[in-house]
């Protein structure tokens, strides 16, 4: 029933190997999910996603003596966390990274009619994209005056009915 203290509390795996393994693995399936499951994400942001899923596993390993010590899962939770918000850091700082990071919204629907390139570029059929608008409680097409799948994966929707320039007020986002 002894505790080796110095297994528990001492590297085991080199500290550079963790931080490179760390970095590889975030950054590799960032990239993935950029690119791949935009739409699958949801309200959560993949960065979000990403390092929920990735923390849990390294903290589990960690904690289920995967790892034999303590600090080579921390090392590691904290490289996942470091590279969260470094590109958060880095798509703030630098406008071409933003669009990687944080890529800008794709219209689906423009003054009531579909935008069949972008919908195939994103894998989107017209049942799903009708099925978004419906959560939205908009029934027809017709209706909107534009719909855009966002970074998120989620699908935005301006109806068409909104006065254009109501008093001056209105800001077009870009």
């Amino acid at each position: 029933m002894e505790v080796d203290w110095g297994q528990v509390f001492a590297f085991e795996t080199p500290w550079l190997e963790i931080i490179l393994r760390g970095t590889a693995v975030y950054l590799g399936l960032f990239l993935l999910l950029r690119f791949v499951l935009k739409r699958q994400a949801g309200t959560v942001g993949i960065t979000d996603l990403l390092v929920i899923v990735l923390i849990a596993d390294a903290a589990q390993n960690a904690m289920a003596d995967d790892y034999q010590s303590i600090p080579d899962g921390l090392l590691l939770v904290a490289v996942i966390i470091f590279w969260s918000h470094m590109l958060d850091w880095l798509g703030y700082r630098i406008p071409v990274l933003n669009r990687l990071v944080h890529p800008p919204p794709l219209p689906l629907i423009r003054d009531g009619r579909l935008l069949r390139q972008n919908m195939r570029r994103e894998l989107i059929s017209e049942e799903e994209l009708l099925s978004q608008l419906r959560e939205q409680g908009v029934l027809d097409i017709k209706e909107v005056k534009m719909a855009c799948m966002e970074g998120d994966g989620r699908v935005s929707v301006v109806p068409a009915d909104r006065q254009q320039g109501s008093q001056g007020n209105e800001r077009r986002v870009t």
